[in-house]
């Protein structure tokens, strides 16, 4: 691809969500209009060349970056007269970040770190504010009539390192009498979700054949494309790994000049019609290896092999990351973590599906939250805790937790659309509000963003057991056992209904006997197939077991809190659990 440096400068409209909401026709005529009057005639006049129109936002290219300020000025300038006599609800302001920086050009298109950071010096900018990289400042400094305020370091969303920078004010705005520096809206760069970042070396080709080096080359960026998928995870680009491709590596001096915490390497090799795949995962910190596994395939189809075994090794990867990042926030008080270890640390005790530690996840969730409210992934994990807390009947309000629940989604629904856990939270939502349709369309969303995210995975499997289609739902939920060899215990329960909503009980019976720490309801499946199974005997052995640990435990009930789709699976469970002794 070709390269070139270039100043892009990136605009966003404040607050267009709420004004589209408030006046849909109103705010695009009056956006059209911004666009063809202020934005493209200032755009022409600095030389500059819009390549990016995204509803409200646009990206822009200039020549130097005294051309992408002057613009970025005047555009602060035409915005605010256009605004006058308007009421405030109705006024449109721009926040704008700029940078300087070697970009990829692809055909009109520009693509690169360079133009990530120009759209997070964007977001930083206060309404109708100008924040520009350290890059930018040194080509603009000593210009006169123009003040340059220096924000210090900041941690920008999805950036591994803080970044230094700079606000912008024009000569009027400096002729003011400078007022104190007000106490910024958003937390201290350390409150942030600072999310851990990972590296993906080239592969290495150790066959010395041409057609294999394709084969390590295009599996390395398949792993970066797929890992950069998991929200929760800052991946360095393929031009940052690929400076290292034939180099031998020291791991922790690449660790430092990239700004990561983990790197991944791994190798390929050809024997006779099979090739060997190894990686590796690194601490770079200690140069400690925190996993490492092997992958053996027929050439039968490369493409399909590539496919297959950078699914396998990206889940996995995923999860031993987030292991390896809870080993490291163990040794941290609550009140000194960040807000990405703060919400792992709330995850774990989620997944433990326990009461006390429900309550615990819950306060995690809500101090991940109070460190970075713009954390979009701890919104949505906040609503699952709840949620789970719901389901079990934990709450001391259930109608203010539910409350909590769909807030907390529309929140991280609204601050980042993208984040696959938000979809997946909302399809387990609206499927225990009998929604199976809006459920089925959150989940397939959920799993278009991210195929290899195995609780997605398990999701998708557990979502066709409810809709009576048992048999496509085990393959699922295999597929993500598979995707993550150390998933929940939580994936046999899964398992074992659709095996039971399938009537293939005696596999049910081996599923839910995976189940280190059994609760009665997985007592009252047990009883259930072996009734159907015709062991009378033993079934009546496991309702006894069911009612030891609930006493309280009735099939009406219990059935009302099952989310089945169709009236035959419904009534083939309640027959089921009669048939075994439990009380109706």
């Amino acid at each position: 691809m070709e390269r070139r440096l270039a100043a892009i400068l990136a605009a966003d409209v404040v607050g267009y969500s709420r004004m589209m909401a408030a006046d849909e026709a109103g705010t695009f005529a009056a956006l059209k209009a911004r666009r063809k009057e202020v934005l493209e005639p200032l755009v022409a006049k600095h030389r500059g060349r819009i390549f990016k129109l995204m509803g409200d936002s646009a990206f822009v290219e200039f020549g130097s970056a005294v051309a992408a300020v002057e613009c970025a000025l005047g555009l602060r300038k035409g915005f605010s007269a256009s605004n006058n006599g308007l009421p405030p609800e109705r006024q449109v302001e721009l926040r704008i970040g700029i940078n300087l920086a070697d970009v990829l050009v692809d055909g009109g298109d520009l693509y690169g770190d360079g133009v990530n950071l120009a759209a997070r010096l964007q977001e930083t900018a206060d309404p109708g504010g100008i924040c520009v990289s350290a890059k930018v400042q040194a080509e603009i400094a000593g210009t006169p009539g123009l003040v340059v305020r220096d924000l210090g370091e900041r941690q920008l969303k999805n950036i591994a390192q803080p970044m230094r920078v700079f606000s912008l004010l024009d000569g009027a705005a400096a002729s003011q009498p400078a007022a104190p520096p007000a106490k910024p809206a958003t937390p201290k760069p350390e409150a942030f979700a600072v999310k851990p970042a990972v590296a993906v070396l080239p592969f290495l080709n150790m066959s010395g054949e041409a057609e294999q080096e394709f084969f390590a080359d295009g599996l390395t960026e398949d792993i970066l494309t797929e890992l950069s998928r998991f929200r929760d995870l800052f991946v360095t680009s393929r031009n940052s790994s690929f400076k290292y491709k034939g180099k031998a590596v020291d791991v922790q001096q690449a660790a430092r000049e990239l700004g990561v915490h983990y790197v991944v390497e791994g190798s390929v090799r050809k024997a006779g019609k099979r090739v060997r795949v190894t990686v590796q995962l690194i601490d770079a910190e200690t140069d400690h290896h925190l996993w490492a596994e092997r992958y053996d395939r027929d050439l039968e189809d490369i493409f399909a092999i590539q496919d297959e075994v950078t699914a396998a090794i990206v889940s996995t990867l995923a999860g031993r990351v987030e292991a390896a990042s809870r080993d490291r926030a163990q040794h941290k008080r609550t009140e000194n973590m960040a807000a990405y270890e703060c919400l792992l640390a709330g995850k774990t005790l989620h997944h433990r599906s326990k009461r006390d530690d429900n309550a615990e996840a819950q306060r995690l969730a809500e101090r991940a939250i109070e460190l970075d409210p713009t954390y979009a992934h701890a919104h949505a994990w906040r609503a699952c805790i709840v949620g789970q807390s719901w389901t079990n009947g934990w709450s001391t309000d259930r109608d203010s937790d539910w409350k909590t629940v769909l807030g907390e989604l529309q929140t991280a629904l609204a601050l980042d659309n993208n984040d696959s856990d938000v979809h997946r939270i909302l399809s387990a939502v609206a499927l225990t509000a009998g929604q199976h349709d809006r459920a089925a369309h959150h989940q397939e969303r959920a799993l278009s963003l991210n195929p290899n995210d195995d609780l997605i995975v398990v999701q998708q499997g557990e979502l066709l057991t409810w809709l009576g289609q048992p048999e496509e739902g085990i393959e699922w939920i295999k597929k993500a056992m598979r995707l993550n060899p150390y998933h929940p215990e939580r994936f046999w329960n899964h398992l074992g209904r659709a095996y039971f909503v399938a009537r293939r009980y005696g596999e049910a019976i081996e599923s839910f006997k995976r189940i280190a720490s059994p609760d009665h309801s997985h007592f009252a499946f047990l009883a259930a197939c072996l009734a159907q199974m015709g062991n009378e005997a033993a079934a009546r052995e496991q309702a006894r077991e069911t009612l030891k640990r609930s006493p309280e435990f009735r099939v009406g009930p219990y059935l009302e809190t099952q989310h089945y789709k169709r009236d035959e699976d419904l009534s083939h469970h309640r027959d089921a659990l009669l048939k075994a002794g439990l009380p109706a």
